[in-house]
């Protein structure tokens, strides 16, 4: 019998069917499932019918188990003899936190493993035929939060611009803010910008703009979290013509 343990799984941006072949193995036979509340509903209908949930969702400024309360459940349901899948939109070494829970597991002495996923990021730029680099607009990526502590605080001088991405997670809240400080930092306001919402989903939509319109444009559309915002000249390399458009699967389901 396999010895109990903690797996980090990612889920991915959204699309079950983008979830690794480990990643459905291991929710489909979970004893615990400690899952966040991005985690789509087609995927959580893949998970063991027999195992125990737990939701440790999390929304801006309310979080409704604390991270160390999340490393406690996770130790305490291995120590119990549990195999344990914790459940993470998207990539759980991209801002999900899974270093921190990898710390306290190895720490516990707990067995794990971590089960990549697609990020929202590689997700969404794939759905809308966005590169993230291109050998005509950019040869660098960078990802960044845009929701945390210091905000105003931090150097981001040179991640965007002439041939560089800026990929910007959990930054919808302070967009406004985000493009006072990349134009301050020397960035244009004329330069591309795309938002990208539900990524993946049936549901999804893209939007495209320019820097300094990015906080208005997120307002005028009504965009809600999770959505990532992308920042660089690969975003006029898309397949979109208009400023507003859809993912292309979401226009085969709809024609």
């Amino acid at each position: 019998m396999e010895r109990a343990r903690v797996y980090l799984v990612g889920a991915g941006p959204g699309d079950p069917e983008l979830l690794t072949v480990k990643a459905v193995r291991l929710i489909s036979t979970a004893d615990v499932v400690v899952h966040d509340g991005l985690v789509d509903d087609a995927i959580m209908a893949l998970i063991n019918p027999a195992a125990r949930l737990i939701s440790v969702a999390k929304s801006r400024s309310r979080h409704s188990v604390p991270q160390g309360g999340i490393n406690d459940i996770l130790v305490r349901e291995a120590q119990a003899g549990h195999r344990v899948v914790r459940l993470k939109g998207g990539d759980p070494f991209i801002f999900g936190r899974g270093g921190e829970e990898a710390e306290a597991c190895r720490d516990a002495g707990i067995e794990l493993e971590v089960v990549p996923g697609i990020s929202a990021a590689m997700g969404g730029a794939a759905a809308t035929m966005l590169p993230l680099t291109h050998r005509d607009a950019a040869s660098a990526v960078t990802f960044v939060a845009g929701q945390c502590k210091g905000l105003t605080d931090q150097n981001w001088a040179g991640l965007a611009g002439k041939g560089r991405t800026l990929v910007i997670y959990m930054g919808i809240a302070t967009a406004s803010d985000i493009t006072e400080k990349l134009i301050s930092d020397g960035l244009s306001p004329d330069t591309p910008v795309a938002v990208l919402e539900r990524a993946t989903r049936p549901d999804a939509r893209a939007m495209r703009t320019i820097l300094t319109d990015l906080g208005d444009m997120i307002a005028r559309e009504g965009v809600v979290s999770p959505a990532i915002i992308i920042v660089g000249d690969v975003v006029l390399k898309s397949d979109a013509e208009d400023r507003l458009f859809h993912f292309a699967k979401q226009a085969e389901k709809i024609a």
